[in-house]
């Protein structure tokens, strides 16, 4: 039976740090389902969703812990299990382009938990912009909406917030 391990993991940015951890995974037996990895300043960081049998979880989780000693790598481990597909969700995109800002991830999240909707990931990056240099930031959410929120509702709401904070904003049904 297969059991699931997320593993989380960050240090020092510097080449062959993805494949040393991936590395001790396939080494114990286990298989990456889903990952998010990306540069953060002069870190990386790594989320993995590993599976295997308890014999394979066990023995990565003792071999992680000999990697994060060895490399200087922060790693967590902890168990999960599948997520229950979602019968009652609709799933969105959400893309937000503004001047940067302090608060507006927070501002958009505080948005969508005040409703009951779920947000199943989050990217969000800084740059310049190209023809001024000034400093801007985007925001991409994928979003999960209760089947009893009324869309056209929430998509007002939204863009009324936007408008206040002077975002602009896309919210859109999650293409396949």
């Amino acid at each position: 039976m297969k059991q699931l391990i997320a593993i989380c993991a960050i240090g020092n940015d510097r080449t062959g740090l993805v494949y040393d951890l991936t590395r001790v995974v396939v080494e114990c037996g286990g298989n990456v389902l889903e990952s998010r990895m990306t540069a953060l300043g002069n870190e990386f960081a790594m989320l993995l969703l590993v599976a295997g049998n308890w014999h394979t979880l066990a023995k990565l989780e003792g071999e992680l812990t000999k990697l994060g000693e060895a490399s200087g790598l922060t790693i967590t481990v902890r168990r999960t299990e599948q997520r229950p597909p979602r019968v009652d969700m609709v799933s969105y995109t959400v893309d937000v382009v503004c001047l940067d800002q302090p608060g507006v991830l927070h501002t958009l999240s505080g948005f969508f938990s005040s409703r009951g909707i779920d947000v199943g990931d989050i990217s969000t990056r800084t740059y310049n912009a190209a023809h001024t240099g000034a400093p801007m930031f985007s925001v991409y959410m994928v979003i999960h909406v209760p089947t009893r929120i009324h869309i056209a509702a929430l998509r007002e709401e939204f863009m009324d917030l936007c408008d206040h904070m002077n975002l602009d904003a896309i919210l859109e049904p999650l293409k396949s």
